[in-house]
């Protein structure tokens, strides 16, 4: 029956129905209320939908997860329980599968749970979606992290960026060219993953290589 109807929303579709219109629309705005973090996957497990509270579980939008593996998303805490996933899905099996997995909160603390995936597709001859649903099962305490390592000339040029200086200045503060203070910025911001200046002394405050509460600013290790 479940078939009968896809293929007939399919049909309504090839067709530009309004009826299809509203029953798509239906289904997806029913996906995104739901409270539970689902996504469809390829049998490959690379997300081609995510609902909201999917999303929220890695911090960003429903959109950006497209195309991202679910298992490195989630990471399997058995790789032998994904093998054996694997093996059932290259014999077209239909069961209902499981994983235990971790990952990162965006607050940063450690989760873990139990993502369920169910294939799903309108024959049995066909390659299966998987229907992916998490089960948040908890938190570990989040470990102290260590101080992110920066070398002094980038401390340096960091703590005069964070006082407002040029990259003219910087360059005479660390006699360097500014050229050369330029070069340093760039793999900060790639390292960090910073596209501004302003966001990338953000996360050299974040990240605890300046110090807080001081002024002028300087390395947390000076």
């Amino acid at each position: 029956m479940r078939g009968a109807c896809a293929r007939r929303l399919e049909v309504l579709v090839e067709r530009s129905d309004p009826e299809a219109v509203v029953w798509r629309n239906r289904a997806l705005t029913l996906f995104d209320r739901v409270s539970v973090p689902v996504a469809v996957c390829d049998v490959y497990g690379a997300v081609l939908l995510a609902n909201p509270a999917m999303a929220a579980e890695c911090g960003t939008a429903p959109g950006r997860l497209r195309g991202r593996d679910v298992l490195e998303l989630f990471r399997p805490q058995e790789a032998t329980q994904v093998e054996r996933i694997a093996e059932a899905l290259r014999l077209r099996h239909r069961s209902r599968y499981q994983v235990s997995v971790c990952w990162r909160a965006p607050g940063g603390a450690e989760r873990f749970g139990e993502l369920t995936a169910d294939p799903v597709s309108d024959t049995v001859e066909a390659t299966p979606a998987l229907l992916v649903m998490l089960r948040v099962g908890g938190e570990r305490d989040r470990s102290p992290a260590e101080p992110v390592r920066v070398s002094p000339v980038e401390a340096r040029i960091l703590a005069l960026l964070a006082g407002g200086a040029t990259t003219a200045h910087a360059a005479r503060e660390t006699g360097l060219t500014t050229d050369g203070v330029t070069y340093h910025l760039r793999r900060l911001s790639a390292r960090w993953g910073a596209g501004t200046r302003t966001e990338l002394v953000a996360r050299a405050y974040a990240l605890g290589v300046l110090a807080t509460g001081v002024w002028p600013p300087e390395a947390a290790s000076a």
